[in-house]
């Protein structure tokens, strides 16, 4: 019996115009994101590729260890063509130089506000904000439809069992519609291959995880479609609070969870942390000064009654003693934005998460967290990146500052007085371009399977608690259907 009501309803929905009609519309944008995705793709790795190749130029041109300043880039990952996430809001690179702390900057849409106006089209957000409404238009008159029709009454006037009914009209639609998502999904995984986008072992795992978190949002949009349906009595009601739970679900809570977060958790904007570290650094070098002045207007030396190398002795162990000074007071500012960045990222976690986890009463907002997190373009892009550009910069001021004490070579300024009374001052410069051997060189942080997919899990986990809750109450609900 389950078995004939099942081919019943998915022979139905396989010749419905809506069927034919929802399979063109699936292909057509699965297809086209993808296609614009991989062109997207090729291209940033063009531009990643030209940029490490121009920045190798520019190395070897450099004349001095000690100003010497290297530049890396963040690259780009396959699995953007399909979950492009914050793909195109975080940096690109950054500049890795003494004084100078790790900031990824040049982020895409900072250089074409015009796509963080209208984003980016992926298969994430045609899952999202097509297929979902879709599954909602297929199942929202399952039963109402049905008792409006008069075919409800019709066949339970024979001995059909009322969870047989339902739970065909679930899995039928559900096989109806999954043929017009799977086998667009297999063609755009086909093109992938076809048009040789180098994929790792593990980022087709990546792909298989996502498109089972596709599917499993999709499943609970057709049971929360019948469930409605179950708990109305006419379609066009039915339809009216699945269209504005829709709006709930993708709009509303995720943004409501976000602004709420906000306002429990305060976290200061960037401009006041830089304020702030400016207004520290101010104070410090105002304090400097003045006792580097009271230092030298203290210390009693007469060039009169020294020769000319006792003179330039004294005034080079001064010039050091104020050099190691100025160092100590260089750390202490760095030291201090460090602290400053550190409890804005703590902050800023904190926050995040109570967000997360209040946005993720909707389905779909943990579907779109699950799948960025998938794809490694969620909210750790950005922290992954500075972790590791950080550590390579400690690694490269290291090398750096090893090369320039063997070539014998510092950045201080050399002051030798001549027979005149006058001062020459010197820069020291290597004599000819510097000897990049050995010169370390970033190795790009690369999220293993575990680590993207295990958050995943929960938001999996999620949105299928939630399936089975519709399911639930439709079932509890159809048991107390009127029928006529």
């Amino acid at each position: 019996m389950l078995a004939t009501l099942i081919r019943k309803e998915l022979k139905a929905i396989l010749v419905s115009p809506k069927f034919t009609a929802t399979f063109a519309v699936c292909s057509a944008l699965i297809l086209i994101s993808v296609c614009t995705g991989i062109a997207e793709y090729r291209s940033s790795v063009k531009q990643y590729e030209a940029a490490i190749d121009l920045n190798e130029q520019r190395l070897q041109e450099q004349t001095s260890w000690g100003n010497l300043a290297d530049k890396v880039f963040r690259r780009p990952d396959p699995l953007q063509i399909f979950a492009a996430g914050l793909t195109f809001d975080v940096g690109r690179w950054s500049i890795i130089a003494d004084r100078l702390n790790v900031k990824l900057m040049g982020s895409t849409y900072s250089q074409d506000p015009i796509f963080a106006l209208f984003r980016f089209v992926d298969f994430t957000f045609i899952v999202l904000f097509v297929l979902t409404l879709l599954a909602i238009l297929f199942t929202y008159d399952a039963i109402s439809g049905e008792k409006e029709g008069g075919t409800l009454r019709l066949v339970f006037s024979n001995a059909v069992p009322r969870a047989q009914y339902l739970i065909a009209k679930a899995v039928g639609a559900w096989l109806g519609l999954v043929v017009s998502i799977l086998i667009p999904t297999l063609l755009a995984v086909l093109l992938v291959m076809v048009f040789r986008v180098p994929m790792l072992p593990g980022d087709w795992v990546r792909v298989t995880s996502l498109i089972a978190l596709a599917l499993a949002l999709f499943t609970f949009f057709i049971f929360f479609g019948v469930m409605i349906s179950t708990l109305t009595r006419r379609s066009s009601i039915s339809f009216l609070v699945c269209l504005v739970c829709w709006v709930g679900f993708i709009m509303i809570i995720p943004r409501a969870g976000v602004m709420a977060a906000g306002s429990i958790i305060e976290v200061p904007r960037m401009a006041e942390i830089e304020g702030q570290r400016d207004a520290f650094a101010s104070d410090q070098w105002k304090q400097f000064h003045e006792e580097a002045r009271e230092r030298w207007q203290a210390a009693k030396a007469d060039p009169d009654q020294m020769t000319d190398e006792e003179w330039e002795k004294v005034l080079w162990n001064r010039m050091q003693e104020e050099d190691s000074l100025r160092q100590l007071m260089e750390q202490k500012i760095e030291d201090h934005e460090r602290q400053l960045l550190d409890d804005l990222e703590r902050r800023k976690v904190v926050q995040q998460k109570l967000a997360f986890a209040l946005s993720r009463i909707s389905p779909a907002s943990a579907f779109q967290l699950g799948a960025i997190s998938i794809a490694g373009t969620d909210m750790n892009l950005k922290s992954r990146y500075t972790e590791a550009f950080t550590e390579f910069r400690e690694v490269f001021l290291a090398f750096t500052k090893k090369k320039q004490e063997e070539s014998g070579l510092t950045d201080r300024i050399h002051v030798s007085s001549t027979s005149d009374g006058k001062f020459n001052i010197d820069l020291p410069r290597e004599s000819s371009g510097l000897d990049l051997t050995g010169l370390p060189r970033l190795t790009p942080p690369v999220a293993t399977v575990a680590e993207a997919v295990t958050p995943a899990v929960v938001d999996f986990g999620l949105i299928v608690m939630a399936s089975l809750l519709s399911f639930v109450v439709a079932f509890v609900a159809f048991g107390k259907y009127d029928l006529r």
